[in-house]
């Protein structure tokens, strides 16, 4: 007890009470009627703390705000009501212990072994990150991309055994996700994914999993927090961080009905900082404080969003356990010198059919060929077609895809075979300037091309999967395959 934070010892037995303090089950928070001189210092210092009228103040019932209310108990003794105290002392201890693993992570980090119900195998750094979520229950993992941070994830729902869960991601991840919870989740019986389609609600078939995109937040925003999920996870959680949309109140509701959220990004921090606000926001809520209070105090000028100092405020929110990053630079040496990764994404079935049109009539040619050199030419065409429009299809997934890496400080060749492909790729990143090599150039604009990607002009160029042969690109961290060859020499040789 001696080695607690003073704020989390007990305070004087007897002496006078500023008035009561019980718990609202309904709303799970700590409800405190009193003095005004109590219930007014309650709001203004701790922006958690609500409550309409005067003589009333509620704090949400998780480990933080019940360290800040024994503080304040310490100067203004509350008489807990008789009903409660047993949940008060347990909620305490829940606070002090959550202090002290706190404080041993930020000393030393721990190495937490993933259970028989996690079927892979996690690198040191990934098994800090286990702890890390484990102690933390509401955190924001955000590690670079590339270095598991998925698989820590779904490390952290097997041997947390917050199931059911519900895994919040981008439209063009879900099938990755399937794929991902179905690979490393071994649960007895098999584990059951069910991945939520359209805005209308409807009964959830029993699941372990259930997998949602954030487009589909704000028609499920009343259903989801009645279902009873243990635990969300909010991958690429900067989808959030512009409030005052449908998509971010759903998600805050959603964050406030379950135990244990948890958000995955390789950029948190966009732009000027300032929307940082909104993404702590929902995985604690107001551990900021107010947004005004935020932007006076942590920003340039009040109401703005430019952080004034990123270094402290990312140490203060490591400090406080809600913020874990390593960089590639990081976990070098526990890094394999390549590493390959197969990313499952969407595709647009709609635009897939009307590019398969063609495709479909040629079929019908196929037994009408007069010859085998002519059903040759046809079948060639066919798959040259097909490929084309599975190509077409993902594009914008693709896109979608290297987009966040790019984001993410990564810097990216990506290849594609199709000219109709590579043009979907111009449109969609058009923002990040890409630098393309698609055999339509002269020699002159290859090279400008290959002098923007290796001077630092733009971070992304887009690469015809013929035209590899010859370049040195070494600039590169990443490169994508938005399509793939026929030969895996040339992938080795785009590489």
């Amino acid at each position: 007890m001696s080695d607690l934070p003073a704020y989390l010892r007990d305070g004087a037995p007897g002496g006078r009470t500023y008035g009561t303090l019980s718990y609202n089950r309904r709303a799970k928070c700590w409800t405190i009627k009193g003095e005004p001189c109590v219930t007014e210092l309650a709001k203004r210092l701790f922006p958690g703390a609500e409550g309409r009228g005067r003589g009333e103040a509620r704090f949400a019932a998780h480990r933080r705000l019940v360290g800040e209310l024994n503080w304040l108990m310490l100067r203004y003794p509350l008489e807990i009501r008789e009903a409660d105290r047993a949940r008060w002392e347990q909620a305490l201890a829940g606070a002090r212990e959550y202090a002290e693993r706190l404080d041993a992570l930020y000393k030393a980090p721990e190495y937490a072994e993933p259970p028989p119900s996690f079927s892979g195998t996690l690198l040191p750094f990934q098994k800090q990150g286990l702890s890390f979520l484990l102690a933390g229950r509401r955190a924001l993992l955000a590690d670079e991309m590339g270095l598991g941070k998925t698989v820590e994830a779904l490390a952290f729902l097997a041997a947390s055994g917050d199931l059911p869960a519900l895994v919040v991601a981008p439209p063009h991840l879900t099938r990755n996700w399937a794929r991902e919870i179905e690979r490393f989740l071994r649960l007895e019986g098999g584990v059951r994914v069910h991945t939520i389609r359209g805005l209308n609600p409807y009964p959830l078939p029993p699941c372990d999993v259930a997998i949602i995109h954030y487009l589909l937040l704000r028609g499920w925003k009343k259903a989801l927090p009645e279902i009873g999920f243990r635990a969300v996870i909010f991958d690429e959680i900067q989808e959030l961080r512009r409030g005052g949309t449908e998509k971010y109140s759903a998600a805050s509701l959603l964050a406030g009905a379950v135990d244990d959220v948890i958000g995955l990004s390789g950029t948190p921090i966009y732009n000027r900082g300032g929307e940082i606000w909104n993404v702590v926001n929902i995985l604690d809520y107001h551990m900021l404080g107010s947004y005004d209070s935020f932007s006076r105090e942590w920003c340039v000028g009040y109401g703005g969003d430019v952080v004034k100092d990123p270094a402290l405020l990312g140490d203060f929110l490591r400090r406080e356990g809600l913020m874990l990053r390593r960089t590639k630079a990081d976990v070098l040496p526990e890094l394999p010198p390549k590493r390959r990764l197969v990313q499952e994404i969407d595709w647009d079935d709609q635009l897939y059919r009307k590019f398969m049109e063609p495709v479909t009539a040629r079929l019908r040619l196929l037994d009408d060929a007069p010859d085998a050199s002519a059903r040759a030419l046809l079948e060639d065409a066919i798959c040259q077609d097909e490929r084309q429009a599975t190509g077409v299809a993902k594009a914008p997934f693709v896109a979608a895809f290297v987009r966040a890496l790019v984001e993410s400080g990564e810097r990216v060749l990506l290849f594609a075979h199709h000219h109709r492909v590579m043009d979907i790729y111009k449109k969609e990143l058009k923002p990040f300037r890409p630098a393309f090599i698609t055999g339509r150039e002269n020699e002159r604009d290859k090279q400008q091309s290959c002098d923007a990607f290796q001077s630092g002009s733009t971070d992304l160029c887009v690469i015809s999967l013929r035209s590899a042969s010859g370049l040195n690109l070494q600039r590169a961290s990443c490169v994508v395959f938005g399509e793939l060859d026929w030969s895996p020499a040339v992938h080795s040789q785009a590489e």
